[in-house]
């Protein structure tokens, strides 16, 4: 009699999890990821934030670069904001009138700085027409760094006086932690920058494949997810690591063909317009034929030298880039905090969307240095960037050193 009523006791249980909110146990007693009921609601509102992240990300890239880095610079913001607030402490706050703006003092210091350097010589060209707002441009520029020096040593003086009795552990830690931030932000957030201006391809396919590794490790892992992938992640699985693994790098190979066929995606910014571009696309996106097996139905393909380099960037965005976000993930448990903030429905904060994001910028820029730069250099970028960075006078000069090297040349020939 015992035994029936433990018996019913244990059947009872187990009826009770199974309609409760718990992810229900195989034979074996382990969990099943993909017989979790519950999840089919945070797919819903997960699915429509996408869309209409997508959506809107679609039309900031057909506005072009400077709308593209508007839209970087909103993402920093809002990264630094979820940032700066897992630190604070309202009751030292409220001791401490006018830290919060400290921190942003500091941040927007870093942004002048970081985006001075990148863009100065694009903005000289931009006002090169009017030589009155050249000569303006020309001289913020000359002293960027040394204003931004005395602005940052404003801040630091802003904190040295700042600083209170029996407050001295929460401010230290508070700056510490403020530029360790920065350092995130702005040291990866610059790649982005620098890539966009390089050519919107070098920023839309390296973000893509990105997105496309996340949706297709959700969707796999969805329907398909039964065996953990790390401790960091309980929600990660093999079998959606695997299959977004596959399908990021097909997808690499094929999206690099479609938005290479577009001059104003491929053509660098050299400037800080928004007229759309056009230009020489060189060997890089010039589609190469090779000829197929006589069996296929096809007698050739037409393949972009692009397209085997994106496959080196759908492998790193598959494998390497979702690192990023197992950092966040053990960076979130450190602090006891699901997300970093709550500002996209399903997705948390937009940290949370930007952690694999940040890593990706940064291979790609690093990618593209190295391995595309090298190879996309010609007689006409080696014109352009002569009359980019040389003044009228030394590219005279230029003009006439080169003049008399061809002189010599031919003397010496003859």
């Amino acid at each position: 009699m015992i035994k029936e009523t433990e018996s019913t006791t244990h059947a009872g249980r187990i009826r009770r999890r199974m309609g409760s909110t718990e992810i229900p146990a195989d034979a074996n007693g382990k969990q099943l990821l993909v017989n979790d009921q519950n999840k089919y609601k945070s797919m819903m509102i997960r699915a429509y934030s996408s869309v209409w992240m997508i959506g809107g990300f679609i039309f900031v890239v057909y506005m072009g670069h400077l709308y593209i880095w508007a839209m970087v610079v909103i993402i920093q913001i809002f990264m630094a904001k979820e940032l700066f607030g897992l630190l604070r402490k309202a009751n030292e706050d409220k001791q401490l009138p006018g830290f919060k703006h400290l921190n942003w003092h500091f941040f927007f210091t870093a942004m002048l700085f970081v985006y001075g350097r990148i863009l100065s010589q694009r903005l000289v060209n931009t006002v090169t027409t009017d030589k009155l707002l050249y000569k303006i441009v020309a001289n913020l520029i000359k002293y960027h760094m040394v204003t931004c020096y005395f602005l940052y040593i404003a801040s630091f003086v802003w904190f040295i006086l700042s600083l209170k009795k029996k407050m001295y552990k929460y401010q230290f830690g508070q700056y510490a932690w403020t530029h360790m931030i920065l350092i995130v932000v702005f040291t990866q957030s610059s790649f982005t920058v620098a890539n966009i201006f390089e050519g919107i391809f070098w920023f839309l396919l390296p973000a893509s494949l990105i997105v496309i590794n996340d949706i297709a490790a959700y969707i796999f892992g969805f329907f398909f997810g039964k065996t953990p992938l790390i401790k960091l992640s309980p929600k990660k699985t093999w079998e959606g690591f695997i299959g977004a693994s596959v399908t990021t790098i097909i997808s690499a190979f094929v999206l690099a063909n479609f938005l290479g066929r577009f001059q104003w995606l491929t053509c660098p910014r050299k400037d800080l317009s928004t007229g759309w571009l056009q230009c020489d696309p060189g060997p890089l996106f010039t589609p190469e034929s090779f000829a197929l097996p006589g069996w296929l139905p096809w007698k050739e393909v037409h393949v972009m030298p692009v397209q085997w380099h994106a496959l080196g960037l759908g492998l790193f965005a598959s494998i390497i880039a979702p690192f990023g976000g197992f950092f966040a993930s053990g960076f979130k448990r450190a602090f006891k905090i699901k997300d970093f903030g709550d500002s996209i429905p399903g997705h948390g904060g937009m940290t949370d969307r930007m952690d694999c994001q940040m890593v990706m910028a940064v291979f790609a820029y690093i990618y593209h240095q190295s391995f595309i730069v090298a190879q996309s250099v010609s007689v006409g970028m080696i014109f352009d960037q002569i009359v980019m960075n040389l003044s009228y006078e030394e590219q005279r000069e230029l003009y006439t050193k080169i003049g008399q090297i061809i002189k010599d040349r031919q003397f010496g020939e003859s």
